[in-house]
């Protein structure tokens, strides 16, 4: 019609699978840039590698605590297991979490571009891209970076299913809610707060409630089960979380936290969003923060979601602040601090608001300077750098390295030791450091004698070691068959000579003739 001519024909989106391609692509450069470096050290990556070995050894459905995954998901010893077949151990896991890692791009840029349109998804795509903290985690044997594809999925079909009023995707949703349940135990909270959220996705009360209850029912599979497991193996279905609970708890009493000190309370305070200013880095989380805030108060539709970022961290807060029944980890907040790049669009609208286009540039060019020098400079400051603020940084870093001394001396038990067929003794170490060295040794189970382990005795006289490995601080010399004398460490009758050319707290002795 002639009076439409003046009205500007709205600027067609570009091509999907050129977006998400760029998106794959920007994720993919950074995360290869630093697997050849990195290696496995946080997020129990090298528990988790040796125990989906076992499991590979031996394939069956794990059915509870006990039965071979302990306080991990058994879906990710499944995945890492099935991956070992084919790589070595060293390669295995941190190639599962790699995939997992850059394919999480895909469900956040379609999350945030339902919400807010295809440039806001370009943008949280590219700062989920330089996210330092996950590039550690997608390139290390842990599961946060599969455990999170997992979720962004699940948010991504939840909001397809809300705005296009279908069950469809609230099923899927929900059948991909049971595999995040399946590989950390913090997902599980997911269930009741995205069934509690549909209950108030609609002002139609017959389908909102049709849609919890729906999405509810198709969650439970996983969780049913694994509860009944554990029933039957520890009397306790919930048996795994108490675990972990009561490992917390320890761990409240051990860091100083027990008594309620003020410091100890503040620090856990302001945890979550120290997090999210140092790793999203401040540009992203303060933009992301703001954008929540707006699209609270002009975008109801998106409540639900601002709701699966604040809630959980409010709760965790609460536990370790108030409680005291919970010690933080950064890992635990990635669930939460992706979502601030989905709200960076709207965040970006608030701030530059009535602003000139010199303003509009600056606020954009700051956040993406400090979106990738932030992570570059800490992952330069910390590699294979130890003491100190290095140690405290690394858990967040891009790049994850183990201490110079232990890797000299796993090196030195691969060469030496695995490589001629013999046998080790390892100390425990109370940092975990004897993990890292025995997974890195290349040394398998049986010819490996562990403190750490109850089976120490009869590895000693099945294997009889050729090199023994103690670490200062370790229980090895409070063993009442062990007696130091110099250099000379003796065990069971059995005499070690130290040898040089090894770094403190590590000390490697080898049998005499």
């Amino acid at each position: 019609m002639p009076g439409l001519s003046a009205v500007p024909a709205p600027r067609p989106e570009p091509s999907l699978r050129w977006l998400v391609g760029l998106l794959l692509v920007a994720a993919l450069l950074p995360r290869l840039g630093v697997f050849f470096l990195n290696e496995n050290l946080y997020g129990d990556a090298v528990v988790r590698t040796e125990l989906a070995e076992r499991w590979l050894a031996s394939p069956h459905v794990i059915t509870s605590y006990k039965d071979g995954t302990y306080q991990f998901g058994p879906l990710h010893l499944y995945l890492v297991g099935a991956v070992l077949s084919v790589f070595e151990r060293d390669v295995a896991g941190r190639l599962v979490s790699l995939v997992f890692g850059v394919l999480s791009v895909m469900p956040l840029f379609a999350l945030t571009r339902r919400l807010f349109g295809w440039r806001a998804g370009v943008a949280a795509g590219l700062a989920f891209s330089a996210w330092g903290m996950h590039l550690q985690f997608s390139t290390t044997a842990g599961s946060e970076a599969v455990s999170l594809f997992f979720m962004l999925a699940v948010f991504a079909l939840v909001a397809e299913g809300v705005e296009e009023n279908r069950f469809q995707p609230l099923f899927w949703a929900g059948m991909l809610l049971n595999l995040a349940c399946a590989l950390r135990y913090d997902a599980w909270m997911y269930i009741p707060l995205i069934t509690v959220a549909l209950v108030f996705s609609s002002e139609d009360r017959v389908a909102s409630l049709t849609r919890a209850v729906g999405f509810g029912l198709a969650c439970l599979p996983f969780p049913l089960l694994w509860m009944q497991g554990n029933e039957l193996a520890h009397g306790d279905p919930f048996f795994p979380m108490k675990a972990v609970d009561d490992f917390h708890r320890q761990w409240v009493a051990d860091s100083g936290g027990a008594g309620g000190a003020l410091v100890w309370r503040l620090q856990q305070l302001g945890f979550w969003p120290a997090v999210a200013l140092f790793t999203l880095t401040p540009g992203v989380a303060l933009l992301g923060a703001v954008g929540m805030v707006k699209a609270w108060k002009q975008h109801p539709e998106t409540r639900w979601l601002v709701a699966m970022a604040v809630l959980p961290a409010l709760y965790f807060t609460f536990r370790a602040a108030v409680l005291l029944s919970f010690v933080p980890l950064a890992r635990f907040t990635v669930t939460q601090l992706v979502l601030l790049p989905v709200f960076l669009a709207p965040g970006f609208a608030a701030v530059v608001a009535g602003r000139g286009a010199f303003a509009r540039r600056a606020v954009v060019g700051a956040s993406a300077v400090l979106a990738v020098v932030m992570p570059v400079a800490l992952g330069i400051y910390t590699f294979r750098t130890e003491g100190g603020l290095h140690d405290s940084l690394r858990p967040v870093s891009p790049t994850s390295t183990n201490p110079v001394a232990v890797m000299q001396v796993a090196r030195f038990l691969k060469e030496e030791v695995a490589a001629r067929g013999g046998a080790a003794a390892v100390d425990d170490d109370p940092r975990y450091m004897d993990l890292q060295l025995a997974f890195f040794s290349g040394l398998p189970e049986m010819r490996l004698a562990r403190v750490r382990w109850d089976t120490f005795r009869q590895r000693l006289q099945d294997a009889k070691p050729d090199v023994l490995v103690r670490f200062d601080g370790g229980n090895l010399l409070k063993d009442p068959g062990v007696r130091l004398e110099g250099r000379t460490l003796t065990l069971d009758g059995v005499a070690y000579q130290e040898q040089d050319g090894f770094l403190a707290p590590l000390h490697v002795y080898r049998r005499q003739p």
